[in-house]
C-alpha cells in the first residue's frame, strides 16, 4: 500500500456508513463484520453509526447501532474477541457557550472559511444546531479523527438521493481535512464494488466537480 491510498480499515468504512444511512440493514450488518475483520474496531463503528443521525436521522442511527450491538454480541458467542477501541474521547466535550465555539472553530475550519449565507439568516436554528450538535458534540470527539469522519460523511450523503449538494460540500470538506483526491478516488470505487452505482455516481460527480 502506498501512502496515498486509504487503508483496508479505511475502505471498510465505507459501505457501513452508506448502508447505515440508507437503512439497509442486512447489507451493513455484513458490511460491519468485514470491517470488524479488517481493523475496524467497536469504537470506530460506533462513532460512525452514531453520526448517521446528522444526515439520515435518529431512526437510522439507533437502528444501525442495534446492529452493530446484536453482531457484536453474536461474535463474542461465537469466541470472537472484537478490538475495542478507544471508547471515549481524550478530554471532555465542552458544553455551552463553549461546546458553540469549539463547533464554530472546527466548521470553519474544515470549510476553509466562516460559513455563512442567506439560509442560515432566513433559518437561524439551524446555523446553531450545525455548529454545536455536528462541528462541536460530534466533531469534538477525538475518537475518530476528521479524515475517517468525512470518508464516513461523503459516504452517507452518497447514498442518499438528493442530497448532492451536500455531498459536493463534503467532498470540499474532505479536502480540507487532509484526504487526498486519488483517496477520494478510491471511495468512489469502493461506493460503486461494495455499494451501488447510484451511489458511486454522487460521489464521483462531486469529485469531477471540485477538481474542474
Amino acid at each position: 500500500m502506498t501512502n496515498a491510498a486509504l487503508s483496508t480499515r479505511q475502505q471498510a468504512l465505507i459501505p457501513i456508513a452508506a448502508f447505515a444511512a440508507a437503512g439497509e440493514t442486512a447489507k451493513l450488518n455484513t458490511a460491519l463484520a468485514e470491517g470488524l475483520d479488517n481493523g475496524v474496531s467497536i469504537s470506530d463503528a460506533k462513532e460512525v453509526l452514531v453520526q448517521v443521525y446528522a444526515y439520515a436521522g435518529f431512526p437510522r442511527s439507533l437502528n444501525a447501532l442495534g446492529t452493530l450491538m446484536k453482531l457484536v454480541s453474536k461474535r463474542k458467542e461465537q469466541g470472537i474477541e472484537d478490538d475495542p477501541g478507544q471508547e471515549s474521547p481524550s478530554q471532555p466535550i465542552p458544553q455551552g457557550e463553549a461546546l458553540l465555539a469549539a463547533g464554530t472553530r472546527n466548521q470553519t475550519s474544515l470549510a476553509g472559511a466562516p460559513v455563512k449565507g442567506p439560509l442560515f439568516d432566513f433559518a437561524p436554528a439551524i446555523d446553531t444546531y450545525l455548529k454545536a450538535h455536528l462541528f462541536g458534540d460530534i466533531f469534538e470527539r477525538d475518537n475518530l479523527d476528521w479524515k475517517d469522519r468525512e470518508l464516513a460523511t461523503v459516504s452517507m450523503l452518497s447514498a442518499l438521493a438528493g442530497a448532492e449538494a451536500q455531498v459536493g460540500a463534503h467532498v470540499n470538506i474532505s479536502m480540507n481535512a487532509g484526504i487526498t483526491a486519488e483517496q477520494l478516488g478510491e471511495l468512489v470505487a469502493v461506493l460503486k464494488e461494495k455499494v451501488d452505482a447510484n451511489a458511486a455516481k454522487r460521489a464521483g460527480d462531486a469529485l469531477e466537480q471540485a477538481l474542474a
